[in-house]
């Protein structure tokens, strides 16, 4: 109680406080997004948290349902496919070779992406969203890495970034369930389609 006779506010969490807390809980969700890969959406959730290191009632307090957790690795890898492109443009080679690390990452996503998609859905609207969320934050990276690729002449123009996006995503559909599929062999038959011819590049 202050002189004053008035109740002086509890101090919130500091910046230092709050920033541990976000990176907690993104290594929270890179571990859920890997178990994800290798064991499924319905993989027990003792095996997330032993993965990230935390305890179970650590997950549940973050994420009370499933379905919760679920949109939360969806999110945080959209975000994390978003963030890649513009570094990934800056520390590579090429405008191709920027365009080629990030299609890497885009599959990665797919992946665990098909795997959310079989996951119980209890508010399809809010799927719905997600899948809203994943086109406007992607699509303009994947305009950007190919518009940086046709002004160096390294791919011929004309490519549009959904006709890239969807055909990648099509090339991914059933590679967990056939181990003998490759779908990155086929998207890099696939760039190679797109690429400029030598007379093109100067």
């Amino acid at each position: 109680m202050s002189t004053s006779g008035q109740t002086r506010p509890t101090p919130g969490p500091g910046p230092g406080k709050r920033a541990d807390a976000v990176r907690n809980q993104q290594k929270l969700l890179a571990a859920a997004a890997e178990v994800f890969v290798t064991s499924g959406v319905d993989a027990p959730i003792r095996e997330i948290a032993a993965r990230a290191g935390v305890g179970m009632g650590t997950i549940y307090r973050h994420f009370p349902t499933r379905a919760d957790l679920v949109v939360a690795v969806f999110r945080h890898q959209v975000e994390e496919c978003a963030e890649a492109g513009p570094r990934l443009l800056a520390d590579a080679d090429s405008p191709l070779a920027a365009l080629r690390q990030w299609i890497d990452l885009f599959i990665d996503f797919l992946v665990t992406k098909h795997g959310l998609a079989g996951t119980p859905q209890p508010d399809s609207s809010g799927f719905a969203a997600l899948h809203t969320y994943f086109l406007d934050r992607l699509l303009p990276v994947a305009e950007h890495l190919l518009d940086a690729a046709v002004e160096a002449g390294e791919i011929r123009p004309g490519i549009q970034p959904y006709e890239l996006m969807r055909g990648i995503g099509n090339l991914c559909v059933g590679a967990d369930n056939d181990p003998r599929y490759d779908p990155r062999r086929l998207v890099a038959l696939l760039l190679q389609g797109l690429a400029a011819p030598p007379s093109a590049r100067g």
